[in-house]
């Protein structure tokens, strides 16, 4: 039965899913309404909250609805009227658009009267000679008016059906603004059982970044707007308020909108303008628009906002555009980022965050031992150099490339990595070390130079090639300073290596047994030399991230006899300078490292 339940869970989402989709799309009427109140009233809200403190709350929300609405009221009539007359002076501009013609015909000498004979002479040949087909009897097409909110009587339905939606949107914003208190504690109610306190703070952060997020592209688009109709006018250009209000509104179309805004007006200057030089100013003062405000005021502007893919975007912007037509499309940004907010808090619509956000999914050491898995040595080296660049505390041994050895090492435990594909693993994490010591080695401090005998320690790896590893890459750290690491090529029994250390008269042993596996070998070995030869200094690494460290365990091998437990390599590489009388340098990594541990 446990088998089972996954399986049937995930069939149960996928069907949760595909009902709520079809309840948008076949309920849209009631749903598109409701969803533009709700988008209006995360974007008023950060102007009605400082006035309510003033005015009181009925005073403010009416006030600053009023505003509003009057002012896209007469945007939307000055829009209107211009548009109207565009419509109406078109047939005027026919002669400039032919004297344009003329001029790139005579541009190009001739060659576009030869390809266009050419194609002629290519379309007489490829007619058919046959008798003439009889003709085709006429098509009539009526339109199906779509069935609304409101079903008014056919002659007044396309004038009154978008005005009574607007009314409703406008009603409803009003009322969300004024109960917004109530709302969202009839939403913590619902959805917050049993965790009153998480459920609070979710509701508030995610209210707070979605408004703020609104409120700022509304910004950024309106000085964007503004910017469009102040240099349309001065250029020349007919109806600048029209092309002014397009711009900003296509605005809120990713990738694809601004530029649809910027064609219209321009078509419209070439074939109402004289000459060739305002329909460059045209086309030049869209790029320099854009251009300023990708590069400044949304660099600014939108710093901390909630983060989108680009992908995941243009997903969100397809599929609201088939559920609910242009006013998906309208819609489309600001719902996407109020479901990727609100997946931040809500398990449930975690998957949409997953999908959606720009956050990185997978932290930098799983990337990287996910890219060696797949034999990605190339990807897995920019995920170090990316750290490198970065004002990281921890080096990149400790911050990536151990923790997937870690990775490694849990994954050949539970039997998910075979021991042959750990190996060749191994293979291409130690080339990637070759290559990243080579890179840091004018970078890295390897202490004072040496001005007596060198501190002998044996490396001795506890269990396999990943603890190998582990002590080669302790000895690039360690240089050639005053600590010589003589690393082992793999275990040895207890007893061999008690008799390695007395022949060759190591005074310091560091053992690399790294984590999750319990150090038993390390705890045996650390019993047996502390018992034989006292005077030895044992220090042992379980260098790893914090999430595969046992406390218990480290504790137990100090318990066992050894003089350091480290949990990171430059930790032990500071406690071996240490033990060989050279001071350690006074370094931000090695000094935060300790402080961890």
């Amino acid at each position: 039965m446990q088998e089972v339940l996954p399986f049937g869970r995930t069939w149960l989402t996928f069907a949760g899913s595909v009902l709520v989709i079809a309840v948008l799309f076949w309920a849209q009427a009631i749903v598109v309404p409701i969803a533009l109140a709700i988008l209006l009233t995360f974007l008023l809200t950060p102007v009605v909250t400082p006035l309510q403190r003033r005015l009181g709350r009925v005073p403010a929300v009416l006030g600053v609805v009023l505003l509003t609405c009057s002012v896209l009221g007469a945007i939307g009539w000055a829009t209107t009227h211009q548009l109207s007359l565009v419509i109406q002076e078109l047939p005027a501009y026919r002669e400039n658009i032919r004297r344009k013609m003329h001029d790139i015909r005579t541009a190009g000498d001739g060659s576009v009267g030869a390809v266009s004979e050419a194609l002629e002479s290519i379309r007489k040949e490829i007619e058919p000679t046959g008798p003439p087909m009889p003709p085709a009897q006429p098509v009539v097409i009526r339109d199906e008016p779509i069935p609304g909110l409101w079903r008014f009587p056919t002659a007044f339905g396309s004038m009154l059906e978008p005005l009574a939606t607007a009314a409703l949107v406008v009603v409803l914003a009003n009322f969300m603004l004024l109960e917004r208190q109530e709302l969202r504690d009839r939403l913590i109610r619902l959805f917050g059982r049993g965790r009153l306190t998480g459920a609070t703070r979710a509701f508030d952060e995610a209210g707070r970044r979605v408004s703020r997020y609104l409120l700022t592209q509304s910004l950024v688009n309106l000085a964007y707007g503004v910017g469009v109709g102040i240099g349309l006018s001065v250029i020349g250009v007919p109806y600048p308020v029209l092309w002014a209000f397009l711009g900003a509104m296509l605005r809120f179309i990713p990738y694809v909108g601004p530029w649809v805004g910027a064609g219209a007006p321009l078509l419209v200057a070439l074939a109402a303008l004289d000459g060739w030089t305002r329909p460059i100013l045209v086309a030049g003062l869209f790029v320099a628009l854009e251009l300023f405000t990708n590069l400044v005021l949304e660099t600014i502007f939108y710093a901390g906002a909630a983060g989108i893919s680009q992908v995941g975007l243009l997903v969100a912007v397809a599929f609201w555009t088939w559920l609910w037509g242009p006013l998906g499309l309208l819609m489309a940004t600001p719902l996407t980022v109020c479901l990727a907010v609100l997946g931040r808090h809500v398990p449930g619509l975690g998957v949409v965050t997953t999908l959606l956000s720009d956050d990185p999914v997978l932290e930098p050491p799983v990337r990287f031992y996910q890219r060696l898995l797949a034999g990605d040595q190339e990807e897995a080296m920019e995920i170090v150099d990316a750290h490198l660049k970065s004002p990281a505390l921890l080096s990149a041994y400790d911050a990536i490339v151990l923790p997937a050895l870690t990775y490694a090492e849990r994954d050949r435990m539970e039997g998910s990595l075979s021991l042959e594909e750990e190996r060749t693993l191994l293979a291409a994490a130690s080339e990637l070390v070759d290559e990243l010591a080579a890179t840091m080695a004018t970078s890295e401090d390897h202490g004072a130079p040496v001005t007596r005998g060198r501190l002998r320690v044996l490396g001795y790896p506890a269990r396999g090639d990943a603890d190998v590893l582990a002590l080669r890459i302790l000895a690039r750290i360690l240089g050639p300073g005053p600590v010589a690491l003589d690393v082992l090529d793999g275990p040895l029994p207890t007893f061999e290596v008690m008799q390695l250390v007395r022949e060759r008269g190591y005074r310091v042993v560091c053992v690399a047994d790294l984590p999750p596996e319990l150090p038993a070998r390390a705890r045996h070995l650390a019993k047996r030399l502390r018992a034989e030869q006292p005077e030895l200094t044992l220090l042992i690494g379980r260098w790893g991230p914090d999430t595969l460290q046992d406390g218990d365990a480290n504790e137990s091998l100090r318990l066992a006899g050894a003089d350091h437990v480290g949990t990171a390599i430059h930790e032990t590489a500071a406690e071996l300078r240490e033990r060989a009388g050279v001071a350690v340098p006074p370094n931000d990594e090695v000094r935060s490292v300790r402080a961890r541990a």
